[in-house]
């Protein structure tokens, strides 16, 4: 995502920073380019004209401080200004806005939105998230203008219950013979989500997910069932689902909407797909209603909260540590943190820990969009495709083990790397790669255990020399863990031939 505007982020930054100070002359030249750039993102044309004034104004007027060069200074600038349009507070810092619970239950969340923008999924998915925080959910059917939308809903909410058993419970409600009866009538489902707010208060449900039917904001019949909802149980939380890839179509609707029913907030879907990033950037100013989440995924677990400072930080090329930490903490307890380090300390760290991490790692997401999340990596993964399946070879590989070869990696002779190789239907080679990445991995983490701040830095900047034959099955990307990167291998062979020529010139 916000892969185009990124890179034309990083010019201009680039540019600026060959100068030896922050001018108006520059100073214009460059809020030239960041709203061609803006507007190339399909932002929305007053918000791009009133973002680029406001950081003209406070650029012009800004004294370049001396630990800084004019580059630095002026994305501080733009930094701040992205966090406010996208919905943070007027001094550029990040407004949290939580869901707030009310006691006793249910909180009633609306969900709204066009046909087609991912709305039934977008429910399920959000069932997971308050799953996961401990809530009790029910999600209450009440698209009753398309065909198998009931069905839908019913196959979502029975895969959220399965893969969240130790979270809040979910629950499903549904009228199907009232669908029946009356088919397309309009003002049937204001009866079934005030039966199913009656029977999410008597199960003493947490939260109550109303999934109303996708409809144009032309449509006044339609739009007066949103309203006639809205008016007789006063939820709690209206969410607009749109899509993201939709760009100003997006934006549009979502004015029309909050114009008629006053939304609370926004979901954008798709936003993995949209590299423009503009409806991102321009709902908040033109509707007034903040994003709450973003689709980044089609698996129940693909939803994020937004967070503007954080985005802000991933447009300008910063990285988004935080959110990596947060999906690692979800996946990786205290607990076993600790039991890992103590482990590494002592030099005790096995393959099967290896493989623990490996899958921790593979159900935070996929490979590049957590690699995207660290500073400065973004824009060098833009033409890499890193290859998954990588990552099934590993982990056929550590399976095809016995207990004391992965307890005793270090000491396998080349009969068992052979043994393995076949079981996993990998080569003896590839066997060897990894457990000599493993064995170096293991002695570097060992040693900065031990280790100051100082030495910690030292023993990383040798590690990120070592490039990425250092680190376990991972080839591809220069200075990057890419998996089997785009151009991987014609790279690998231009090395090996350019280090034949010179023994051969010898």
């Amino acid at each position: 995502m916000f892969e185009t505007l990124s890179d034309r982020f990083n010019n201009v930054f680039r540019n600026l920073s060959g100068k030896g100070k922050l001018t108006e002359s520059n100073i214009r030249e460059a809020v030239r380019e960041v709203r061609t750039a803006l507007l190339e993102a399909d932002v929305h044309y007053e918000v791009a004209n009133k973002f680029c004034q406001e950081v003209t104004e406070e650029a012009i007027g800004t004294e370049v401080t001396k630990s800084l060069k004019p580059g630095q200074e002026f994305i501080g600038i733009v930094h701040k200004h992205l966090i406010r349009i996208m919905g943070g507070r007027e001094d550029g810092t990040a407004d949290a806005g939580e869901i707030m619970y009310v006691s006793p239950g249910p909180t009633i969340i609306m969900m709204c939105g066009l046909q087609g923008s991912g709305k039934t999924t977008t429910c399920g998915k959000l069932a997971a998230y308050f799953s996961k925080k401990g809530k009790s959910v029910m999600l209450a059917a009440a698209d009753l203008q398309r065909p198998a939308a009931v069905d839908q809903l019913q196959t979502v909410t029975e895969q959220v219950k399965e893969k969240y058993r130790g979270g809040g419970a979910v629950s499903f409600y549904a009228e199907p013979d009232r669908v029946a009866a009356y088919g397309e009538a309009v003002g049937v489902a204001v009866d079934v989500c005030v039966h199913a707010f009656e029977a999410a208060r008597r199960e003493h449900t947490d939260v109550l997910i109303l999934d109303t039917a996708g409809r144009l904001h032309v449509n006044d019949e339609l739009m007066g069932e949103l309203r006639a909802i809205n008016l007789r149980l006063n939820p709690h939380q209206v969410f607009l689902v749109v899509d993201a890839m939709t760009g100003q179509d997006a934006v549009n609707s979502a004015k029309a909407f909050h114009e008629q029913l006053q939304i609370d907030g926004v979901i954008l879907t798709k936003f993995d797909s949209d590299t423009r990033g503009g409806a991102a950037l321009s709902v908040k100013q033109i509707t007034g209603a903040p994003i709450r989440f973003i689709g980044v995924g089609e698996k129940l677990d693909a939803l994020e909260e937004f967070h503007p400072e954080r985005m802000a930080s991933r447009i300008l090329g910063m990285g988004d540590v935080l959110s990596l930490v947060e999906k690692a903490q979800q996946e990786v307890s205290e607990e076993e943190a600790l039991k890992l380090q103590e482990k590494i300390a002592k030099g005790q760290m096995t393959m099967d820990d290896f493989l623990d991490q490996l899958r921790s790692l593979r159900r935070m997401g996929p490979m590049k969009q957590l690699l995207g999340l660290l500073p400065g990596v973004g824009s060098m993964l833009k033409d890499v495709q890193i290859d998954e399946g990588q990552l099934d070879r590993l982990e056929g590989i550590v399976h095809s083990m016995t207990p004391w070869e992965r307890s005793n990696s270090s000491k396998m002779n080349q009969s068992r790397k052979r043994r393995i190789a076949k079981g996993s239907g990998t080569n003896p080679k590839e066997v060897s790669q990894l457990v000599n990445q493993f064995q170096t991995v293991s002695k570097m983490t060992r040693q900065m255990a031990g280790l100051g701040a100082v030495g910690k830095v030292k023993a990383i900047r040798e590690l990120s020399k070592a490039g990425p034959d250092a680190l376990p099955g991972i080839s591809g990307m220069p200075g990057l863990p890419g998996f089997g990167g785009k151009g991987s291998t014609k790279t690998s062979s231009r090395r090996k031939a350019f280090k034949s020529r010179g023994r051969k010139k010898r």
